[in-house]
């Protein structure tokens, strides 16, 4: 392959990628959590022989493991798989890699006949796959750590707030999410988060997400597709209810970056509408009100 009819589509292919991540308000280079593979905690992709990636490439799979939830670092070609004796999962979607290089193209000069040497670079692109996406490979590349432990203790009353909130909370996996056709949090376990406050502000941004479900505050922006605008109304939403949440209970607002894109986005919207962040401060109360209603309600049935 040459440069010329393959450099666009690879940039373009890579480029696209990092900005609908950042779109979506998920910087592709951090978490509040630690990945759960025993490669490590925080860990450059690896080849299938250990060794790492670097430039372009660390970004693209980073960001392709944020997209798909990814623990595992180890990515290979489907030949390489095989050749390992596994297979890549039927349906499976790879992600885009480049190799760059140069080659020394030798050419005659046309006036004094001498020999020329020209080095040209040249990058073509291929396709790999996680090791999540790889059935029957050798047991070491799906072997899990021992997580790091948060070093905090749990807060008592954090718990006892969103333990009396009632939502249906599942624990484990990469992400942190609510999820409107399950009505559920997913919550990654708690010591895998760096610190405790950063597991209960986590908490606090999906509850507020909790509440827009319709049998509570049915609230609706009209959100056609993850990313668009309705999407990042509702991600300052619950970034300001958080906000306020954590210090209605004393706990330290988490600088959570992977919403920061969200933020900088609505920014025009605010710029448009001089109401805007009024709306999204009253939404972000009438969720935080609905948590606290929720304890009251729950002291009364106590109490009687």
């Amino acid at each position: 392959m040459t440069s010329n009819d393959t450099r666009p589509d690879i940039y373009s292919r890579i480029t696209n990628q990092i900005i609908s991540s950042l779109e979506k308000g998920v910087k592709p280079w951090t978490q509040p959590w630690n990945a759960g593979h025993a490669a490590g905690p925080v860990s450059r992709p690896l080849r299938f022989n250990g060794e790492a990636y670097s430039g372009i490439n660390i970004l693209s799979l980073w960001a392709s493991a944020m997209e798909r939830h990814f623990a595992a670092p180890i990515w290979m070609t489907y030949r390489q798989a095989a050749e390992l004796g596994g297979h890549v999962r039927k349906g499976e979607k790879g992600s885009p890699v480049v190799y760059a290089n140069t080659i020394v193209k030798t050419e005659l000069d046309d006036k004094t006949g001498d020999e020329l040497e020209q080095t040209i670079p040249f990058m073509k692109g291929y396709t790999v796959f996680n090791v999540e996406q790889i059935e029957d490979l050798p047991a070491h590349y799906y072997a899990l750590r021992e997580p790091a432990r948060n070093p905090d203790e749990r807060i008592a009353h954090a718990e006892r707030f969103f333990a009396t909130v009632g939502a249906r909370i599942l624990n484990g996996g990469n992400s942190a999410y609510y999820r409107m056709a399950t009505d559920h949090i997913q919550m990654p376990s708690f010591e895998t988060f760096f610190n405790a406050q950063s597991y209960y502000a986590t908490l606090a941004h999906e509850s507020v997400h909790w509440t827009r479900h319709p049998s509570r505050l049915d609230r609706s922006f009209e959100q056609q597709r993850y990313g668009d605008t309705g999407y990042a109304k509702e991600e300052l939403v619950a970034e300001l209810g958080a906000a306020f949440l954590c210090a209605d209970l004393e706990l330290k607002p988490e600088d959570r970056n992977d919403h920061a894109a969200y933020i900088g986005s609505w920014l025009q919207a605010l710029r448009n509408d001089k109401k805007a962040i009024f709306a999204a401060a009253a939404h972000a109360q009438r969720a935080v009100d609905y948590l606290h209603n929720l304890q009251e309600s729950d002291q009364a049935v106590a109490a009687a």
